[in-house]
């Protein structure tokens, strides 16, 4: 399954049209200093108003499926209310849109906008919340039709804890407890999404996207081995465990423990609802992590690694861990290094230690520094190769043995880019957002090969496409 993913506050617009109701990134993107430039998502890439010019785009991708997410506070306005019949209206003329064009729906119930007036309660720090989404599952899953996958987050790590433990994201906590408590209140709301699904449409397949990570020991130190595997807990195992295992990493709730309310607010019968089956799992991979240990700078300078400043700078270092970067490794416009080889290594493990349910590469891809070239042309010969490698990686872990269905590309357009606002560009299309103008990218072109082939087509020749002329 080929296909691309957007969000729907990276690209809609419209924030305050057909009954929508602001969330939490209205009002974080509104709050001065939180985004970069003071940008916010009023009107992205006004996808509310374009979203045929944007399918027509994708039947000219060639893409089997296209993900996308619902905006709750569409639907919901007032949480509690009657569902919002023109937010699900947008939504179903998406729907058929996607299926007039052979396209396959696949849908995010919940990409990072929560209403704010769960925050204005809580939000993810209220158990309440979750069961507020199970109530705004169960209207999606009832009102939109022709929908065979359902996908309940993108991304609870961030919601979690770039939003509640880090403040970078909305709502811009810094509460390691709050992030805790929040990364249990997401998963039981996946739990209960997952019980609305069985019961409202059973014969529905309903899946988890988690952003998990490879983070590799700087040294073989005990010191540095320790420090990873605590990041190891916080990125993957306190969310893997609890879904394929039943339990949360005993290491990771006893950290927390020092950091309340942490996982104090877990409930009996709650693991039971969060390990629901699920049918497929979906994964954001970018890049990997080196880690060391707390203090280690020095130590990490002297076996070669540049270190900079903590780029979470919570108000406590609660994973006591530096991160540190393998000089000479290409990275993106995010400053993410590079490194394919580490997407095979991660899906080989969640086969081998997890579970053989179908995967999904749900997200991937790469910020660079394009620009519209004198001839009209947008050449991303680096997003190219960085694509290529990385579906290379996705070929050697089927070749492991690896239950891999399917790779969707970030992003379908340049958008949103959360805290970095507009001044980063992962789409295959450019966007010009005085204009709203598309022009589809080199890399738009390349993919168009990959989707009619089945196959990758040859770097070199697709680097030579690329080269601007003159």
């Amino acid at each position: 399954m080929w296909g691309t993913s957007t969000a729907a506050y990276q690209i809609e617009g419209a924030v305050a049209e057909d009954g929508r109701t602001p969330s939490i990134w209205d009002t974080f993107s509104h709050h001065s200093g939180r985004v970069l430039n003071g940008d916010t998502g009023d009107i992205a890439c006004d996808h509310y108003h374009r979203y045929a010019e944007d399918l027509d785009l994708l039947a000219d991708l060639g893409v089997s499926a296209y993900r996308f997410s619902i905006a709750w506070p569409r639907i919901h306005p007032d949480v509690t209310g009657p569902a919002n019949e023109k937010g699900l209206d947008f939504y179903k003329r998406l729907i058929a849109g996607l299926h007039e064009r052979n396209i396959i729906p696949l849908p995010t119930m919940y990409h990072w906008d929560l209403p704010q007036s769960l925050e204005d309660v809580g939000g993810w720090t209220n158990r309440d919340t979750a069961y507020r989404f199970a109530d705004y599952a169960a209207t999606v899953l009832e009102r939109l039709d022709g929908i065979s996958k359902w996908t309940t987050f993108n991304e609870p790590w961030t919601s979690a804890w770039l939003g509640y433990a880090y403040g970078h994201h909305a709502p811009g906590r810094e509460d390691i407890g709050a992030g805790a408590s929040a990364t249990h209140h997401l998963l039981l709301a996946h739990g209960l999404g997952v019980q609305a699904a069985r019961k409202i449409v059973p014969e529905v397949e309903i899946g988890l996207t988690l952003n998990l990570g490879v983070l590799r020991s700087g040294t073989q130190e005990q010191v540095d081995i320790d420090a990873t595997w605590r990041a190891d807990g916080n990125q993957n195992r306190i969310w893997l465990d609890p879904l394929f295992k039943g339990t949360y990493p005993e290491d990771m709730v006893e950290l927390y423990s020092a950091f309340p309310p942490g996982f104090s607010v877990v409930q009996p019968g709650d693991l039971e609802i969060i390990s629901s089956p699920i049918d497929f799992l979906g994964v954001n991979f970018y890049g990997p992590g080196t880690v060391m240990g707390e203090g280690r700078e020095q130590e990490a300078r002297m076996a070669g690694f540049n270190v900079g400043p903590r780029p979470e700078a919570p108000p406590v270092n609660s994973l006591r861990t530096i991160g540190v970067e393998t000089p000479g490794r290409p990275k993106t416009a995010m400053d993410w290094e590079i490194d394919a080889t580490a997407l095979r290594e991660l899906l080989v493990r969640i086969d081998q230690e997890y579970t053989k349910i179908p995967l999904y590469i749900t997200e991937n891809g790469a910020a660079f520094d394009d620009y519209v070239g004198t001839d009209g042309v947008v050449r991303d010969p680096d997003r190219i190769r960085y694509l290529t490698e990385h579906l290379e990686a996705c070929r050697g872990a089927i070749d492991d043995g690896v239950n891999l269905k399917g790779y969707f590309i970030w992003s379908l357009l340049d958008n949103f880019e959360w805290g970095f606002g507009y001044s980063r560009r992962f789409g295959i299309v450019w966007i010009d957002y005085d204009t709203g103008r598309r022009i589809p990218k080199s890399s738009f072109r390349w993919y168009q090969g990959v989707t009619a082939t089945n196959e990758l087509p040859n770097l070199d020749e697709a680097m030579a496409a690329t080269r601007h002329k003159g």
